[in-house]
């Protein structure tokens, strides 16, 4: 077998210093075992994989490495979100899937345009950039220009505070991509994140369905889409937007423009706490002319000031429910005079919903489950956040919600012990947020014993946890022991190295674990995690450690064993004195070039702050 074959799209694919006989076939047996399944039956099953199971599969043996070599070219999508690849890895990435017509690469560690603009090819179709902390508006142009077949592009800048750069290099690739059909753009980090979007309507491709944009100035958009709703064949179905302030004449303008739409998303973040201008009963009710629709969001955020809809009440609920009963997917933030009777009134009228979230809702109570019995053999996902009066009592009768697989209280300080057990009882379960709520270790033993498949979990801020409730949660081998792969307790003060053990020795699935803020955690948990190549912490990908002051600055020691952090990806270390020590700070960097290290306060994957810093 030559070299080019024993390679996947990342490196060397042997079983370690073995090579050959890779990571399945250490003892001899597995690759003669291989014979009894002919080539296509093994081709079949790689053609179900997504590019990193082929990676993985790769590593099994010989007969698999070829057989994923045969296969990479015809690999028709490539999603490389959560792999923070630099521009040479990146290049040999896409070199080995030539045919991919869908492309989605996360660009933090991407210096400039030219490692972008090289990959480009008219085959692409679908090309979504994450993150691009370094690339330049000029990107579009280079985008039109080498991708005439494109039909979805999704991509998130840094902003340059330049707009006039931007509407030129907007306008110039939307001339060249006249089959686009999605298009999703967002700006972060400018002097208030809003662009002009008046280059959209004289070159706005007829064949345009979707559109999303953060953020843009309310005012303009109503005047651009006056303007753009006369254009022939204008027919968006999908609109998502970031804005300043949502208002009656906003919607009205996007219900009488767009009657066919199929979802809207609209988020605003105010500057001020005045009500002037902002959204009413009578804006809502607009909403009955879009027949058509099935997913509704309206949200407000308090990212700039602590603001909410204040001139919205029962009413205008009662006006969504009578005009959208189509609906399958509703979301409603910051509706401040609001109550159970105006939320239970879209879950009577609504009977095909399958994902029902509610955010920021002072006046919601317990009852509001009560009246969701209409729509529990439909629900999938229930997100009931920052509601200050919902209680455990709440969550009774969940076990009736027979298809619920993701559940989310965060934020919602009333949520008590008793909740577990009844969250224990939906059998079907695999996400679950309980962050902020008063549960002790008595609760994450109740949680434990329903024996749930959960796959996220996150109980940050729960602070009177302890290791024992860890230790119970995990208790003799349970499902979750298998199944877990992200976990968040971050913020429990009582948290320390045994639990850390706990975890890394009974949660065999475990890829996310975010220990932010834990300050009982010590060099000795780190020192488990990076020295048992073979244990579970090895499969480790995103690490958060975020002002863990129990960590010395030699929490890492250097220099790094081959083995230790092999899959890690991502890394966060703000506010620890790893950071204060620059020499290993730089070293660990050195020694894993492709793992992205965070010496600020970021969540997983810098998700929520990556426009602000540059990444190592």
């Amino acid at each position: 077998m030559d070299k080019t074959t024993k390679r996947h799209c990342t490196g060397e694919v042997g079983g370690g210093s073995g090579g050959e006989k890779g990571g399945g076939s250490s003892d001899g047996d597995f690759e003669p075992s291989m014979g009894r399944f002919t080539d296509h039956i093994i081709i079949d099953v790689l053609e179900k994989m997504d590019l990193a199971s082929l990676c993985t599969a790769a590593c099994v043996s010989p007969t698999f490495n070829s057989a994923v070599a045969y296969r990479l070219p015809f690999v028709s999508s490539s999603d490389l979100s959560g792999f923070y690849l630099d521009e040479e890895t990146l290049k040999h990435v896409v070199r080995r899937v030539p045919g991919a017509k869908s492309l989605t690469i996360e660009c933090l560690r991407m210096r400039n345009d030219s490692s972008i603009i090289n990959i480009l090819g008219e085959h692409i179709e679908d090309l979504s950039l994450l993150k691009c902390t370094h690339l330049s508006y000029d990107i579009l142009r280079a985008i039109g220009e080498r991708c005439p077949n494109l039909r979805s592009l999704l991509i998130e800048f840094a902003g340059c505070d330049a707009p006039e750069l931007f509407k030129r290099k907007l306008a110039e690739m939307l001339q060249k991509v006249p089959l686009l059909e999605s298009l999703s753009i967002t700006i972060r980090g400018t002097s208030r994140d809003v662009f002009d979007v008046r280059p959209l309507g004289q070159f706005l491709p007829p064949s345009l369905k979707k559109l999303k944009l953060q953020q843009t100035d309310a005012r303009l958009f109503v005047l651009w889409l006056d303007a753009v709703r006369k254009i022939p064949l204008f027919n968006l179905r999908n609109l998502s937007l970031v804005l300043d302030l949502i208002s009656d004449d906003l919607l009205i303008t996007v219900v009488h423009s767009l009657p066919h739409l199929v979802e809207l998303d609209l988020e605003d973040r105010p500057f001020t706490l005045s009500s002037v201008g902002d959204l009413t009963n009578i804006g809502l009710q607009a909403l009955k002319f879009c027949e058509c629709l099935i997913a509704l969001s309206i949200v407000r955020s308090k990212m700039n000031c602590p603001a909410s809809f204040t001139r919205v009440d029962n009413k205008g609920m009662f006006h969504v429910s009578e005009g959208c009963k189509r609906l399958e997917s509703v979301k409603l933030g910051g509706f401040a005079k609001v109550t159970e009777a105006g939320y239970s009134s879209i879950l009577y009228s609504c009977r095909n919903l399958k994902k029902f979230e509610v955010l920021t809702s002072p006046l919601l109570s317990d009852s509001v489950i009560d009246n969701m019995t209409g729509v529990a053999r439909s629900v999938v996902e229930l997100r009931l956040s920052s509601c200050s009066l919902l209680t455990s009592e709440a969550l009774e009768h969940l076990s009736s919600f027979r298809k619920l697989e993701v559940l989310d209280t965060s934020g919602c300080e009333r949520i008590g012990d008793q909740a577990p057990f009844y969250i224990s009882k939906v059998t079907t379960l695999t996400r679950l947020n309980l962050a902020k709520a008063r549960i002790t270790d008595v609760g994450l033993a109740l949680l434990g014993a329903g024996d749930l498949p959960i796959v996220q979990l996150c109980i940050r801020k729960c602070e009177k946890v302890t290791d024992k409730g860890i230790k119970s949660l995990f208790h003799a081998d349970r499902k979750i022991c298998k199944t877990l792969s992200v976990l968040d307790v971050g913020y429990i003060p009582k948290i320390t190295d045994a639990a850390i053990f706990t975890i890394a020795t009974a949660a065999k699935a475990l890829t996310d674990l975010s220990l932010r803020f834990c300050n009982g955690v010590t060099d000795a948990a780190v020192q488990m995690l990076m020295d048992r190549p073979n244990h579970n912490s090895s499969q480790l990908q995103m690490l958060d450690l975020c002002s863990c002051r129990g960590l010395s600055a030699e929490a890492i020691m250097l220099p790094l064993p081959l083995y230790a952090f092999h899959r890690l990806r991502w890394l966060g270390i703000g506010l620890t004195d790893i950071v204060a020590k620059r020499g290993i700070f730089s070293e660990i960097c050195e020694a894993r070039p492709r793992l992205v290290v965070c010496d600020v306060c970021c969540d997983f994957g810098c998700g929520d702050g990556w426009q602000w810093h540059n990444v190592r």
